[in-house]
């Protein structure tokens, strides 16, 4: 009975052994752990919120050489990046000849200077035909003075003679008029038949001189080939008086002021450039995206500040990007912008503390896409969680990465 008794209680200490390790090892199975995130600190510092965007570099002044007259243009000796005198020949243009009429065009040509004779004979039988009606108003209205002094015409009936003759003398004028146009037309119809041999043909090539002394920055047109007058030859100007045009979306620019510094850089393996905005172009323009989007820009003009040495390796229409400040701070209390979200209205952040991460609304000024300027809220030196997810919530335990980027 003592054995049996003894197996018993052994048994049951057993279980009951069994029963708390099992339940020991559910309650530490199941038990919530602290979740790792990435922790940022609030820090007291300068904030400076800038615009960037593409842009690119131009000569101050760029003068377009033009082809005066139409004609062949010679071949072009000058290359981009030559330098070019005041004055000096940069091109030659030979005029072109003047172009022959063929049988077909001498035929209508012909038609057309018989109908413009034949318009010119009907204007001057119409003139005779007005002319003798102004012949016999005139010898009426003085016939109808002759009786009217003898009381035999009336008033009314020497009015009408008078108006006759003002009406005859009109209509002399008008023919005369219509003479001289069908004249001039005649001529030019004749003009037309002169073979180009008889107008003096052979003439002189054309020299296209520099405007400014300069270098060429592009040269549009180099062959031999015929041109049109206007057509632009080649561009001239001075590479090392540049100046940086930024399209900036009209939003943008409606918060940029004269004589904003601005950070000029992306050029090269050079450092970053300095700048001053001078002049925000008050008109704006449709530009489309690359992904088809409509957009209004607006031209900011930035003048270089450093000296030119530090612009030699920049030329004339070279891509860069520019950066405008438009507002900044010596000393805010600033907050990492990865940091923040929005809940109910307002922006918020995790706090930490304690080890766990409490949800804090905070008050948020000028933003730059890093860091964001606190009003309210937040005190240097308190951390907070980056990049919250659906997993964080308030009062949750949490625990630092080793290797925390807002930390190193």
């Amino acid at each position: 009975m003592k054995i049996n008794r003894f197996n018993l209680k052994f048994r049951t200490l057993f279980w009951v052994a069994a029963a708390l390790a099992l339940a020991g090892l559910l309650v530490f199975a199941f038990r919530p752990r602290p979740v790792l995130v990435d922790l940022g600190e609030i820090s007291r510092g300068a904030l400076t919120v800038a615009v960037r965007d593409e842009a690119r570099t131009r000569a101050r002044n760029v003068y377009v050489v033009s082809a005066p007259v139409s004609g062949r243009l010679l071949r072009i000796g000058n290359r981009a990046g030559e330098r070019v005198e005041a004055g000096a020949v940069i091109a030659t243009i030979q005029p072109a000849p003047a172009i022959f009429v063929d049988a077909r065009s001498r035929l209508e040509i012909q038609a057309g200077v018989r109908s413009a004779e034949a318009a010119l004979a009907l204007a001057r039988a119409e003139l005779e035909g007005v002319e003798a009606r102004l012949a016999h108003a005139r010898i009426e209205a003085e016939r109808t003075e002759t009786l009217f002094a003898a009381d035999i015409a009336s008033r009314s009936a020497l009015d009408r003679a008078r108006l006759d003759v003002r009406t005859a003398a009109a209509a002399v004028g008008n023919a005369r008029a219509g003479v001289g146009v069908r004249q001039a037309a005649l001529e030019a119809a004749r003009v037309r038949l002169i073979e180009p041999s008889a107008a003096g043909s052979g003439a002189r090539a054309v020299s296209i001189r520099a405007p400014v002394t300069g270098r060429v920055l592009r040269v549009l047109q180099e062959s031999e080939s015929v041109v049109v007058q206007g057509a632009p030859v080649m561009e001239i100007g001075d590479p090392r008086d540049l100046e940086v045009v930024a399209e900036l979306l009209s939003s943008d620019a409606a918060r940029i002021s004269e004589g904003a510094p601005a950070v000029i850089d992306a050029w090269g393996d050079g450092p970053a450039l300095q700048g001053r905005v001078r002049q925000v172009e008050p008109y704006g323009f449709l530009k489309i995206s690359a992904l088809g989007v409509e957009e209004q820009r607006v031209n900011v003009i930035i003048d270089p500040v450093d000296p030119p040495a530090a612009w030699a390796a920049v030329g004339h229409g070279y891509r860069v990007e520019a950066a405008v400040t438009v507002w900044q701070a010596e000393s805010v209390v600033r907050a990492p912008v990865a940091a923040l979200f929005r809940h109910e209205g307002q922006w918020a952040v995790f706090k930490v503390e304690g080890g766990r991460a409490r949800l804090q609304r905070v008050e948020i000024g000028q933003n730059n896409g890093d860091l964001a300027e606190v009003r309210a809220g937040l005190r240097p030196g308190e951390r907070v969680v980056l990049h919250p997810g659906q997993s964080i919530s308030d009062g949750m335990a949490v625990r630092v990465r080793s290797s925390s980027p807002g930390l190193e």
